[in-house]
């Protein structure tokens, strides 16, 4: 493998360089939705529908937890490839040091009280009838390895950082594999049903965790630190923390999401509605892994250019990276308008299940040929730290607009409003996002040096 150094982020062709990024981020991600919807179908067909409506209680609540990894992750990141760009090395290495300590202190006190009011999270989150004891069972031994996934996805970041991009995507590789190899022994070899589903899920995270541990061990990593940058630095906190907030609340919401959805979708329709959503919900993640892909291969782009004040190449960046994400995102939406009912069954040979999945499919995915800006767009303020327009356009789709409206439209239109308001949502949040993002280029980037 060739050395690929931070520099280069500032170098090469715009075109050139977000592919190297985007393309292991790309297949990182693949391969980790890859992991989550193999592991549906395997949980659908050894163990049952109700199973796979118990995961999707579970998941809002673990990511959750996790996500504090990511968000320590991003926002520390954002800061680290500003301070590489600028030359300050010093910065990033403190930067990084408390990535370390912030992410093993909020994971493992939440997960203490994640664990103590099992029960009642669970209901909260649609866990009800059939599908109560399933998510007991996942819910508790998944937690356990939620502080390995969180420190995992902490340093995925880092290392993309570091533009290091397919140390990245082995690190999103390793896991998923070994996941889909342990689902395989534990549940259809061994019989061990649910349990084995979750000790699969969180044996693969320690793995994850080893490998990333040994990255920044190794020769390949540019930041080496030591004891003293692990004491927490005030200044270097709170940056961190508003940066990092972004990627906090777009999951919070996710999650409360989940919990609106879970719950209205059982009123509406039981246990089918929500294994419905479910299934859309693994589509969700997995469809969009090379749209997800350019904007993590993005990041790094933009904020090492803004922070070296090479305005025409953030330029660049921005306009490429919209480009890539729409052609791909409008190819996702051609497949999965022809396909969703073979996809479905894919999951499940529960008849009711694939007779009402379908549908609810096209509707959720009507919008995605145009979501390339909002994402871009998000991510972008993201990337240059500009942390409140960042929260706001990331909490735009899915907090301002979706969540008001899967909570008015099912009153007019019954279960036909929920999956509507996932493309109405989609169009406004996009309209917000290119006006704000269009004002942002012309008032800081248009017009200055090269």
């Amino acid at each position: 493998m060739a050395k690929v150094s931070s520099q280069d982020l500032g170098s090469q062709p715009i075109g050139k360089i977000l592919i190297k990024q985007a393309v292991p981020a790309s297949i990182g991600i693949l391969v980790m939705s890859l992991n989550i919807l193999v592991d549906t179908i395997f949980v659908g067909h050894w163990i049952g529908s109700t199973a796979i409506a118990a995961i999707n209680v579970v998941l809002p609540v673990s990511f959750f937890i996790a996500a504090l990894g990511m968000a320590i992750g991003v926002g520390g990141s954002s800061i680290i490839s500003r301070a590489l760009g600028s030359d300050s090395k010093d910065k990033a290495l403190k930067t990084f040091g408390n990535q370390i300590t912030l992410t093993l202190l909020l994971t493992i006190t939440l997960v203490v009280i994640g664990l103590f009011f099992t029960d009642a999270i669970i209901i909260s989150f649609g866990g009800k009838g059939a599908i109560f004891e399933p998510a007991k069972i996942y819910y508790t031994i998944v937690l356990y390895g939620v502080p390995f996934l969180a420190l995992s996805m902490m340093g995925n970041t880092v290392i993309r950082a570091e533009g290091k991009p397919k140390f990245a995507m082995y690190a999103m590789m390793i896991p998923s594999v070994s996941n889909l190899l342990l689902d395989y022994i534990l549940i259809n070899v061994l019989d061990f049903g649910m349990e084995g589903a979750a000790w699969a899920t969180s044996i693969s995270y320690i793995i994850c965790f080893i490998f990333i541990f040994w990255f920044f061990l190794s020769k390949n990593s540019e930041l080496k630190i030591n004891a003293s940058h692990f004491g927490l630095n005030t200044s270097i906190v709170s940056e961190m923390g508003s940066l990092g907030f972004v990627t906090l609340a777009r999951q919070a919401v996710v999650s409360v999401t989940y919990l609106f959805m879970n719950n209205i979708l059982f009123d509406l329709g039981g246990e089918i509605s929500v294994t419905a959503y479910a299934i859309v919900g693994r589509m969700l993640m997995f469809a969009m892994f090379p749209v997800l892909g350019i904007t993590q291969g993005f990041l790094p782009i933009a904020g090492f250019n803004y922070g070296a004040q090479n305005y025409h190449r953030v330029r660049q960046s921005i306009n490429i990276a919209i480009k890539y994400a729409t052609i791909l995102s409008t190819c996702i939406f051609i497949v999965l308008m022809l396909f969703p009912e073979a996809i479905t069954r894919m999951f499940t040979t529960d008849l009711d299940v694939i007779q009402q999945t379908p549908n609810d499919m096209r509707w959720v995915f009507a919008a995605t040929p145009i979501i390339a800006v909002q994402l871009i767009g998000a991510a972008y303020f993201q990337s240059i730290g500009k942390a409140i327009p960042a929260l706001l356009l990331t909490l735009t789709r899915q907090g301002f607009f979706f969540i008001p409206l899967i909570l008015i439209l099912p009153n007019f239109y019954g279960e036909l409003g929920v999956w509507i308001s996932f493309p109405i949502s989609d169009v406004l949040s996009t309209i917000v996002t290119a006006y704000f993002l269009n004002r942002e280029i012309k008032a800081t980037l248009i017009n200055k040096p090269a």
